[in-house]
């Protein structure tokens, strides 16, 4: 399957050991963990992107007041959208701006539970391997950061995809340097990623299967569409029937219903600085929820339901529905 032209400049999937998980074959390349359900079957958790500045810009007060909501909700893990340090990723596994950043700010009891990251284009920026080291898991337990992986809720599969490398801007980009080990060739990097979502999506039996990555592929806010993404990434979307893709980037909390109504785009960016004072024009009826600030998400699931909220850096809800298997509505 030739999933990019061959005139097309894109620059093998490195995974580095995770010591201390489990891991489960897989019939693709990504690396696969586990996450039980609570015992009654459900599973409740957090999304924030665009957070690490050593608690300014409100990081500090988005991460108490995600505190407050994990505990009501007994959140069973975290997803990190990327753009995890500010402004420049890291710059190595001893860079103390992995404490300042996330271990000394994130200290609510409730967000004591396993935090599951990708990479943004912010990370790139600096030592991107140093966020997939094993060393910073032994650092504070609760990191695991891999570019491409698989959590298998049972009910839900998470597909986390490194979204970085199919954005021709940074290949080209004057004003920065992007650490690109381990993913040129980049055609090769992303032909082989793209081949191993499909497969892996195509023989998963979850009854929800939920995509993860960095760059919005639809947004209103100050990036705008992700046409790389558009192009690549939502026709295995759509062929497999995925019920949600949840990114970052925008420095905005955001919902966009697809106009089918099968796919639902969320975008939780606001983990820090925000407030860019600038909207696209959209269709109404698609655009759901759009907040130029800073806040954060949550999701609680069952079986054939799954509820969403989304909120301010004052814990305010700002939006809620829910999906079922059935159709969904709003709450």
């Amino acid at each position: 399957m030739d999933f990019l032209p061959s005139n097309t400049r894109f620059l093998p999937l490195l995974f580095v050991p995770i010591f201390g998980f489990f891991l489960v074959p897989s019939l693709a390349k990504l690396q696969r963990f586990e996450q039980p359900l609570k015992p009654d079957g459900s599973l409740s958790f957090l999304v924030i992107g665009d957070w690490g500045r050593r608690g300014l810009y409100n990081q500090s007060e988005v991460a108490l007041q995600m505190g407050v909501i994990g505990e009501d909700l007994n959140i069973d893990f975290v997803i990190s959208t990327g753009d995890n340090f500010y402004d420049d990723g890291l710059t190595g596994v001893d860079d103390p701006a992995f404490y300042e950043s996330f271990t000394n700010i994130y200290t609510a009891p409730s967000l004591q539970k396993q935090w599951f990251s990708v990479l943004g284009n912010h990370d790139y920026r600096g030592n991107a391997t140093a966020q997939l080291s094993p060393l910073l898991t032994e650092k504070d337990s609760r990191w695991l950061c891999l570019r491409s992986f698989i959590v298998n809720a049972e009910i839900v599969e998470f597909f986390f995809v490194d979204t970085s490398p199919f954005v021709n801007d940074y290949f080209i980009d004057p004003e920065h340097t992007y650490d690109w080990t381990g993913v040129a060739p980049r055609e090769k990097y992303l032909t082989n990623l793209l081949k191993d979502l499909d497969s892996a999506l195509g023989s998963s039996c979850a009854k929800w299967k939920f995509v993860v990555g960095h760059h919005a592929i639809f947004s209103v806010g100050h990036h705008g569409n992700t046409n790389e993404l558009i192009n690549y990434l939502v026709p295995i979307l759509k062929n497999h029937n995925v019920d949600v893709y949840i990114n970052g980037h925008d420095h905005c909390v955001q919902h966009i219903s697809s106009s089918d109504g099968k796919i639902q785009y969320l975008t939780s960016g606001g983990g820090s600085k925000a407030w860019r004072g600038d909207i696209r024009k959209w269709n109404p009826d698609e655009l759901k929820l759009y907040h130029d600030g800073q806040g954060f998400m949550s999701v609680e699931m069952i079986d054939t339901n799954a509820r969403f909220a989304f909120y301010d850096v004052l814990g305010n809800v700002l939006h809620q529905w829910s999906i079922s298997k059935e159709g969904h509505s709003a709450m």
